[in-house]
């Protein structure tokens, strides 16, 4: 029997996806923007199972986000390896750009940053050349001008290895196929002695496609493949169920098949993205010297026949987190650098202990917030908390986050003197309470459940015995749609003292998450 996969193989906001292999061996990194750590990184050994390892900026000194903007921080890493060693290059939007880390070990340490200050533009990548040469490749604004709003070419830089610097002349190769809007994501390879640059244009939106040429020479002329673009769906209208693909990488397996990731979205409830862009993976065939992307149908599927490599499953993760660990799980992630230890898992073992500080998630800042993606269109997410606020500043709860100004609370705190469970919708910045309820309690319970757009909210202060909050919300404001930037949906663990000074804590037992 044939074997299939579904897509996406990493379902929620893991946009930008680069891959390279050792041995048998598969390594995928992605964007992750405002969120630390940076850089999540998975390991597969069948490329359709995927595992995070870790993350490649997990420490403040790695990665700097204080005050980034939302949709800023981390773009387009490109992960690689040559000789023992395993590079990954990115870039810090909002800070100092582009940059290196290396590691011997891909689940880490990585080192601290080498920084390229020479180096305009993002989307930066690396080919390690037969001769020992390694080069750098970006886009950046041509130096004649823009053409046109957008217009953005392609530039290479040989690299040196031993002080990591940008050495010798700089190359302009291309601006691309279909107009050189945004062209960006560049990725070169060396393929049966030919060059070939890959790239997306277009845009990160419903526009965005993947083109390539090739050379005999690093430096150019290239060659546009006359089958441009390679990959799209902008052509299949903005009913089509997978939307936006691009930013492409692709890698040739021990069996040498050749394989391709990708961006792309899944919008549900009208043209709206509250996942994000996730990561896709289709078969590439080569005829004539170029690539052909999914043959056969040229779009990227929710089912294909599965790489014919040793299948290798992983265990299916708990879906509740008990907060038993010492540390936190790498699917949880905080907004911006944490300068602060605001958490805890061992003030009190088997909770999450969150510290109450003035930060807010409304502003630009790194509150007390713990959240994880939404990764499925329908779930059920539950936690239980323990907190008693002292003043009506103060809450602990549960947040559903698109960005500053796009997001739902849901917060136990005081009101009149009394406590009452608030939810609370900021969109636009502009903040409207949905619903109010006192409750006596203080070990409390919360739900949420999303039915595809139609979010619900349920509180209880007995195990199992739910009370509806809010029912039938609309949850298109947690989409890049509504909310503008590059980032999915999250949900999480939250405490705030509101720009007030406090000593209180709240205290989370536990955290379920489940998809379906």
């Amino acid at each position: 029997m044939t074997r299939t996969f579904r897509n996406p193989i990493i379902p929620g906001f893991y946009p930008d996806p680069s891959i390279c292999r050792v041995g048998e061996d598969f390594y995928l990194v992605t964007s992750s923007f405002e969120y630390f750590p940076g850089v999540p990184i998975f390991y597969s050994r069948d490329l359709v199972h995927w595992h995070q390892i870790g993350h490649v900026l997990d420490r403040p000194s790695q990665l700097d986000l204080d005050g980034i903007k939302p949709s800023g921080g981390i773009y387009a890493p490109t992960i690689r390896y040559r000789d023992g060693v395993f590079y990954m290059i990115t870039t810090n939007v909002g800070k100092r750009g582009n940059f290196i880390v290396t590691a011997t070990d891909p689940s880490g340490p990585w080192s601290d940053p080498y920084w390229l200050d020479d180096a305009p533009g993002i989307d930066p990548s690396l080919l390690f050349d037969d001769d020992g040469r390694a080069y750098y490749t970006g886009n950046r604004v041509p130096l004649t001008g823009e053409c046109f709003p957008g217009h953005r070419e392609i530039w290479l830089h040989e690299l040196d290895l031993k002080t990591m610097r940008l050495v010798g002349e700089r190359y302009p190769l291309w601006d691309g196929a279909c107009g050189g809007v945004h062209a960006e994501a560049p990725h070169l390879y060396k393929i049966e002695g030919l060059y070939y640059l890959m790239i997306a244009e277009g845009g990160t939106g419903h526009d965005h496609a993947v083109t390539i040429a090739r050379s005999e020479a690093i430096t150019g002329p290239y060659q546009s493949n006359p089958r441009n673009p390679i990959l799209t769906h902008r052509n299949l209208g903005r009913d089509y169920p997978i939307v936006n693909t691009g930013h492409a990488d692709i890698v040739q397996a021990q069996n040498g098949e050749w394989w391709m990731v990708a961006l792309a979205s899944r919008p549900y409830g009208g043209y709206y993205r509250n996942l994000g862009r996730e990561t896709f993976l289709t078969p590439v065939r080569w005829e004539d010297g170029w690539p052909i992307v999914s043959p056969g149908s040229g779009r990227i599927e929710f089912t294909h026949t599965a790489p014919d490599l040793p299948e290798h499953p992983w265990p299916t993760p708990a879906a509740c987190d008990s907060f038993d660990a010492t540390e936190l799980d790498f699917c949880w992630n905080f907004l911006r650098t944490p300068r602060e230890p605001f958490w805890s898992l061992t003030e009190r073992p088997g909770y999450l202990r969150l510290r109450l500080r003035p930060q807010m998630l409304a502003a630009w800042e790194n509150p007390s917030f713990v959240g994880r993606r939404q990764q499925h269109m329908h779930f059920a997410a539950r936690t239980v908390l323990e907190f008693t606020p002292q003043d009506e500043n103060e809450v602990a709860g549960v947040a559903l986050l698109q960005n500053s100004d796009f997001h739902f609370r849901c917060v136990f705190t005081l009101k009149d003197g009394n406590t009452v469970v608030r939810l609370t919708r900021r969109r636009q910045g502009q903040e409207e309470v949905l619903a109010e309820m006192p409750v006596r309690a203080k070990r409390l319970y919360l739900k949420v459940e999303a039915a595809g757009q139609d979010y619900y909210f349920y509180l209880a202060t007995v195990s199992e015995a739910w009370e509806p909050l809010a029912e039938n919300v609309d949850g298109r404001i947690l989409s890049t749609d509504v909310a503008g930037g590059f980032v999915g949906a999250y949900i999480g663990l939250y405490a705030s003292s509101n720009g007030k000074p406090s000593e209180n804590v709240a205290d989370f037992d536990w955290f379920e998450y489940v998809g379906a």
